[in-house]
C-alpha cells in the first residue's frame, strides 16, 4: 500500500508540474466566479452584431478526452450554428489536430438539426473527437434549455467499438481468474491486439495516468481503462501480480502471439538479461527526473503503446512498435522486460525488481 501511495503521489506531483492542477482541481484557479460558481457571462454571452457564443469550459468540464477537458466555443447566429472553435486543452497536438476536422461538422444546422446530428469519432483519435462531439451537444443543450443535465444515457458510450472493447477487456479480466487453456489464451490475447489496440486505442500508459490525476476520470466514458486500472493496482493487492502486462496489454499481447510463431529464442545468458534488466531501471529514473522537474514531460507522449494508433502515432513511435514486435520472435517480450516504463511502475507498486 504504501508503495502504490508512492506511486501515486509521483503521478499528482507530475500533474501539478505539467498542467498546474490534480484531479480536476486548478492550484491557482484565475477564473472569474460569482458566488464561487463562473458566471453565466462566461458560459453564455451574446455579441454586438447578435452572435450568441456559448463557451463549454463550465457545463463540459466532465467531457474529457486523452489529455482532460477540450473546452469549445460554439457561435450561434440566427438560430443556426456558426461556427465551433477548440479552445486551450491538454490533449496531445498530434491526436488533436486530427480530430479537430470535426469542428466544423455543425457548421450552417439549426440547433435542433445539430442536436440530432450523429457525428462518427475520428479514427486514430477517438478520445479527442469524443471529448469535440460531447461538448457541442452539450453547449447546444444549454443554449436551448439553459438546463443541461443529461440521462445516464447520453453519458454512456454506446458506440459499437466501446462495447466491443468493455466486452474483451471484461473477459481478459476475469476468465483468466478461472480458466486456463492455452486455446483461450490465444484467442483472448488476439482479441486483446485487434479490438483494445487497434479498434478502440485504449491501453494504460504514464500519459493516460498523468491526465488522469490531472483531470480526473469520466466514468461514465472511460469504463475501459478503468476495468485496466482495476487489474493493474487493485488486482495486485490480492496476489495477483503483474496481472495487466500478462492477460490485457495489448502490445504484451501481441509480443506474446509473436513469440508464439517462432519457437526457436536467442540465447541469453544471466547475466547479460540482467544487465538489461538494470539499464530499464536507470532508464526508468532518468525519465522519472524529466519528468518531475518538467525538463522533458513530452516523453509520455513517445510510449510504444500509441504504435496502435499508427494513423496519428509519430513516425518514431511506430518503428519502436514494429522493431520490438519482430524481436519478440526472438527474445520473449523485449519490450516488457526491458524497456517499459509503464511496467516499471507496476514493478514498484507490487513490491517487484
Amino acid at each position: 500500500m504504501i508503495l502504490l501511495l508512492t506511486c501515486l503521489t509521483v503521478m499528482a506531483v507530475a500533474a501539478i508540474q505539467r498542467d498546474g492542477r490534480v484531479w480536476g482541481h486548478a492550484l491557482a484557479d484565475t477564473a472569474q466566479t460569482t458566488g464561487g460558481r463562473q458566471s453565466a457571462v462566461q458560459t453564455l454571452r451574446t455579441l454586438d452584431d447578435g452572435t450568441i457564443v456559448v463557451n463549454t469550459t463550465a457545463i463540459g468540464k466532465d467531457i474529457a478526452g486523452y489529455g482532460g477537458p477540450v473546452p469549445l466555443e460554439i457561435r450561434l447566429k440566427d438560430g443556426r450554428v456558426a461556427g465551433v472553435k477548440a479552445l486551450a486543452n491538454t490533449e496531445t497536438p498530434d491526436f488533436f489536430d486530427k480530430a479537430k476536422s470535426l469542428l466544423t461538422r455543425w457548421d450552417g444546422k439549426t440547433i435542433e438539426e445539430a442536436e440530432a446530428q450523429k457525428v462518427d469519432a475520428v479514427s486514430g483519435a477517438t478520445f479527442s473527437s469524443r471529448a469535440i462531439i460531447g461538448n457541442v451537444r452539450r453547449g447546444l443543450q444549454f443554449a436551448s434549455s439553459h438546463d443541461v443535465q443529461p440521462s445516464l444515457l447520453d453519458k454512456l458510450d454506446l458506440s459499437a467499438k466501446s462495447i466491443a472493447g468493455l466486452v474483451v477487456v471484461l473477459m481478459a479480466a476475469v476468465i483468466p481468474l478461472f480458466f486456463k487453456n492455452k486455446g483461450y489464451r490465444t484467442v483472448q490475447l488476439s482479441l486483446n491486439v485487434v479490438v483494445l489496440g487497434f479498434w478502440c486505442g485504449t491501453f494504460l500508459s504514464w500519459s493516460l495516468f498523468v491526465n488522469y490525476m490531472s483531470s480526473g476520470i469520466n466514468l461514465w466514458t472511460s469504463l475501459i481503462p478503468v476495468v485496466m486500472l482495476v487489474t493493474a493496482f487493485v488486482y495486485p493487492l490480492f496476489g495477483k501480480k503483474n496481472y495487466y502486462c500478462t492477460n490485457i496489454c495489448p502490445f504484451g499481447s501481441i509480443q506474446d502471439l509473436v513469440g508464439k510463431a517462432n519457437r526457436r529464442k536467442w540465447k541469453m545468458g544471466q547475466a547479460t538479461a540482467k544487465r538489461l534488466e538494470q539499464l530499464r531501471q536507470l532508464l526508468f529514473a532518468v525519465l522519472m527526473v524529466l519528468m518531475l522537474t518538467g525538463t522533458a514531460a513530452q516523453w509520455m507522449d513517445y510510449e510504444v503503446f500509441t504504435a496502435f494508433i499508427f494513423r496519428s502515432a509519430a513516425a518514431v513511435v511506430v518503428a519502436m512498435g514494429v522493431v520490438f514486435a519482430v524481436l519478440a520472435a526472438f527474445v520473449p517480450r523485449p519490450y516488457c522486460r526491458f524497456v517499459c516504463p509503464t511496467g516499471t511502475l507496476f514493478k514498484m507498486a507490487e513490491n517487484r525488481n
